[in-house]
């Protein structure tokens, strides 16, 4: 049996990073770091800017302000003025090729991204009583990407140490929570030569000591923002001349969830932001709906994609309004591989941090690592998505969420492990 190493530079790396959260397209400090990590390791090839991208695959990128001033909050925190300048206009993230010699081309993909949400200022709260509560208003790590990057550096950092033979290739992601990046990083060609690949996820409601080999169940998943356009009017004095955007909008919601659920499984929709209008003497002429759809499978979320855009753009025409679509993030459907979940499990079995191995679970929500994992799948690869349990006092995505740092060291120990076992003998 292994015993788990600790590791207490990347604890101060993950805390680092989750005192400066940035959203998608916008980790600019935290592709800095991830790139002076990786020059200290010493990687043999090192992509970031648009060469760690497919750009024109980029979903949801926000508007050049908001660029800008993402860019020089991370210039002000100390971030690499080359970095920088490779990102700017939201070309973050970062792929690291470790060759050590004859082997398989594994992958491993983390993600790098924050959430659009306060931090607690409890003082019960880890981050608040240690100090390394996020820095910025309305910005928070609150699904433990921090402790992802954190991972995936240390993965490299035992790799390069160790007797692996074979090509290592860490995808550092950006844009995960918008579902945002995954396409642009798995079209980006580094993974066309990939035969083995690892996805990380910390948590998931499973707690410290516990790995869940492989993870199935993902939703796809499309994001929508819908924004409708009509003519104001006095609305008390001339309503009959307004066309009401906000009507148009109501009626759309309405619609939206009355979508017929499907035969072949299940679906979702929700209508999560909305708004519009202006004064309550004035007929709205602009409104707004931010949601999105889901499915068991792809085809079950274009299905009710396909419904959703038909319901946006029939309530339009009803209330004589005009409605514009944006995609705001999408991803597939995806499934692990058992062959190599059962790799991950036997590793998680020989370590002694692990009271828990599993061999699978239903995650139940959306991720687009799946687009890197069928990239690999469709290719003749192997794939699979692990969950590194960890004790957390809040749920994802609340304001008291945290990551106990043990689990960083398990993920390490396991997931180096598991890719030296695929090297050695490939499943």
């Amino acid at each position: 049996m292994s015993q788990v190493t600790e590791r207490s530079h990347l604890s101060e790396l993950r805390r680092d990073l989750h005192q400066r959260p940035e959203l998608a397209w916008r980790e600019f400090y935290t592709t800095s770091r991830i790139i002076d990590e990786l020059e200290r390791i010493g990687v043999d090839e090192l992509y970031y800017g648009k060469d760690a991208l497919a750009p024109e695959h980029r979903m949801a990128v926000p508007n050049e302000g908001e660029l800008e001033a993402s860019l020089e909050r991370a210039r002000e925190a100390g971030a690499r003025s080359d970095v920088l300048e490779a990102a700017a206009g939201g070309y973050t993230g970062a792929v690291a090729v470790l060759e050590q010699g004859e082997g398989p081309t594994i992958g491993l993909r983390v993600d790098i991204d924050g959430l659009p949400r306060a931090e607690s200022q409890e003082e019960g709260h880890l981050p608040v009583r240690e100090e390394f509560r996020s820095l910025h208003d309305e910005r928070m790590h609150a699904c433990g990407h921090d402790a992802h990057v954190a991972t995936g550096i240390g993965v490299l950092e035992a790799l390069k140490e160790s007797d692996f033979s074979g090509t290592l290739k860490v995808f550092f992601q950006p844009g995960e929570e918008q579902v945002a990046g995954g396409k642009a990083m798995a079209e980006s060609g580094h993974l066309e030569d990939v035969e083995y690949l690892f996805a990380i996820h910390v948590g998931l409601d499973h707690p410290t000591g516990e790995v869940v080999a492989g993870v199935d169940g993902f939703l796809a998943v499309s994001g929508f923002l819908a924004s409708f356009s009509g003519t104001p009017a006095h609305a008390g004095g001339k309503p009959n001349e307004g066309r009401n955007a906000v009507q148009a909008m109501a009626d759309a919601i309405s619609a939206l969830y009355a979508i017929p659920r499907h035969e072949d499984g299940p679906t979702r929709v929700n209508a999560g932001r909305v708004g519009g209008g202006t004064a309550s003497n004035i007929v709205p002429e602009e409104a707004f709906i931010e949601g999105e759809v889901r499915g068991q499978t792809t085809e079950l979320m274009e299905y009710m994609s396909e419904r959703a855009t038909r319901v946006l753009r029939g309530a339009a025409e009803t209330h004589s309004c005009s409605v514009s679509i944006a995609n705001e993030g999408e991803a597939p459907s995806a499934e692990s591989d058992a062959a190599l979940a059962d790799l991950v499990l036997d590793a998680a079995q020989e370590n002694d941090a692990v009271d828990t191995p599993t061999d699978r679970d239903t995650l139940g929500g959306s991720e687009d690592a799946t687009y890197l994992m069928r990239k690999v799948q469709e290719n003749g690869g192997e794939a699979t998505y692990v969950a590194i349990g960890t004790d957390h006092p809040g749920g994802h995505h609340t304001a008291n969420f945290d990551v106990d740092e043990r689990s960083i060291d398990i993920g390490v120990d396991v997931l180096t492990e598991s890719i030296l076992d695929v090297a050695s003998s490939p499943p």
